[in-house]
């Protein structure tokens, strides 16, 4: 791996660092904490998962990566004006958050018909920039049970994995993972913050050769 991961994770996310998504990936729009891969399974923490990527769709020349992400972004951010999904940016990462109140039904895995569109229009730039793996990442509230939530949210996940994969990207891009009530972006004692807190995330990172 050419570049090394600085984790930045408080004790008490130890155990979400572990299994959390990708080299640099942060924990929602609204956090700007940077977590990384412990486990080093997961886009830019597993070598083997990048070159079988690259073997697959190609991988990106390191002095084109910038302009790659760059070119990206701008589309997402075109395709998802309005619709409720947060772009950001971090380095050579893009981040995409979902929030549940319009990709799911309360305690449902099911993605919305309503929501296809615009998640349709995620996918054909997916499409266009395959030179990037995919992580899938699901989040809940702390309302019920830490366990049904945790489930909950890789199932949120795999529905979008599924659905993307359907349409077109190619599988070994992706990867689902549920953090449960793992990094909440807002305060979860409110039923705003809580609604904000269950959310899918999608994180792109460049492969690069």
């Amino acid at each position: 791996m050419k570049r090394l991961a600085i984790a930045v994770c408080a004790v008490s996310m130890l155990a979400a660092c572990a299994e959390g998504p990708s080299r640099n990936v942060w924990t929602g729009a609204a956090a700007g904490a940077i977590l990384g891969a412990g486990a080093g399974t997961l886009a830019g923490g597993d070598d083997g998962r990048n070159a079988a990527i690259g073997a697959a769709v190609g991988a990106i020349a390191g002095a084109a990566v910038g302009d790659y992400m760059d070119k990206q972004e701008r589309a997402l951010r075109e395709q998802t004006a309005g619709t409720g999904i947060g772009v950001e940016r971090q380095g050579d990462q893009i981040a995409l958050t979902m929030p549940s109140s319009i990709t799911f039904d309360f305690d449902s895995a099911t993605i919305k018909p309503d929501f296809y569109a615009t998640l349709n229009d995620v996918t054909s730039t997916l499409v266009e920039y395959p030179s990037t793996a995919v992580d899938v990442v699901g989040y809940a509230s702390s309302e019920g049970k830490a366990e049904y939530n945790l489930d909950l949210s890789k199932r949120r996940a795999v529905s979008v994995q599924n659905y993307l994969i359907g349409q077109g990207v190619a599988p070994v891009r992706l990867k689902a993972t549920g953090m449960g009530i793992a990094n909440p972006i807002a305060d979860n004692s409110t039923e705003e913050g809580r609604r904000a807190n269950r959310r899918v995330e999608i994180i792109l990172t460049p492969v690069t050769s």
